[in-house]
């Protein structure tokens, strides 16, 4: 060892350098929560949410809807399964219902099912999106599988379970006996019709295996503007779900009679989901549901209850506020070498 060499300390500082950044002494709003000021946030969010939670709900029961479940009264069989498989059955159905209050025009026309998992992870992959989109890519099946391509390998489009199983109920409404058209134009979300659905991509070999799934799709019609097929593969989250079918675009007074003629052909009998017909009126908050309203109402009067009990514990029992200077951020900071 050289003597004239300094010694150099073995031991390494793991110190980090001081900046304050790794200090956390930034400049930051640091509040102090004095009695006034927590007191007057809870009024101020009761006060706001009360409001809106009663027009939430007065909007919500301001609404008229109708459901009519007939997929067990419209199957004149014990065996339901083999009622609704064998094509040679009349699955017309005809269902008559009262209106209690006034639709206002537009009335939506929804088809709900239960207990249909649409949110399953292979059913959710079971498409192609590129394929949906563009002409050239037909060939993209992989992820469609069983119902990729037809038995004697031509590509299926458009391929996959979800298309497959497309919903084939039908509704003809009279309103005292006088037919009604549905309107079926703009059911679909406009991005989904401009983004993920080509208007140079047709059906092909569709629904033509030994096992039908649901509907069939007109081959001279592109896919953007087969809109049962885009609402219907914009898939549900949960196993109850509503899709759009159609829009009444007359009013329907009180006590009118509608006949509904339904074509029962959906199975929902192999796996025991159920089906049903919704008719709703909408309002600024969109479908009947008290969710919102109840909600709203539920936080604005626990922000009141709790305002009101904080005002009272502070009357009866003060405390004097601590002096604000020893607060560790009110204290001067030690200063640190560069």
């Amino acid at each position: 060892m050289d003597p004239f060499q300094p010694e150099v300390d073995s031991k390494k500082s793991n110190k980090p350098k001081y900046s304050k950044f790794t200090q956390q002494e930034l400049p930051a709003c640091k509040p102090l929560l004095t009695p006034g000021i927590v007191i007057s946030a809870f009024l101020l969010v009761g006060i706001l949410f009360v409001p809106i939670g009663l027009a939430s709900l007065s909007a919500s029961q301001e609404i008229v809807e109708l459901i009519d479940r007939y997929d067990i009264s419209c199957v004149p069989m014990d065996d339901k399964v083999g009622f609704i498989q064998n094509s040679k059955t009349d699955k017309t159905c005809t269902r008559t219902l009262t209106v209690p209050k006034h639709m206002k025009s537009p009335i939506h026309i929804y088809y709900q099912i239960g207990d249909f998992y649409q949110n399953h992870r292979r059913y959710v992959k079971s498409r192609s999106d590129k394929q949906l989109r563009h002409k050239d890519a037909a060939h993209l099946t992989k992820d469609c599988e069983p119902e990729g391509n037809s038995a004697d390998g031509v590509p299926i489009v458009p391929c996959g379970l979800i298309a497959w199983s497309l919903f084939n109920d039908t509704y003809t409404i009279s309103v005292n006996k006088k037919a009604t058209e549905v309107n079926k134009k703009d059911i679909a979300w406009q991005s989904d019709k401009n983004n993920k659905f080509g208007n140079d991509v047709y059906p092909s070999n569709f629904q033509r295996g030994n096992l039908i799934g649901g509907a069939q799709l007109n081959e001279s019609i592109p896919l953007s503007e087969q809109e049962d097929l885009i609402v219907w593969m914009r898939t549900a989250a949960l196993p109850t779900f509503r899709k759009l079918y159609g829009r009444i675009e007359t009013d329907i007074m009180a006590n009118d009679q509608l006949t509904v003629v339904i074509q029962n052909n959906y199975n929902t009998y192999s796996f025991g989901g159920s089906k049903a017909l919704v008719l709703s009126t909408t309002s600024w908050i969109g479908g009947k549901s008290n969710f919102i309203g109840v909600a709203y109402l539920t936080i604005g009067v626990l922000c009141l209850s709790l305002a009101m009990s904080f005002i009272v514990l502070y009357m009866v029992k003060p405390r004097t506020l601590g002096d604000p200077s020893y607060l560790s951020w009110n204290r001067d900071t030690l200063d640190y070498p560069n």
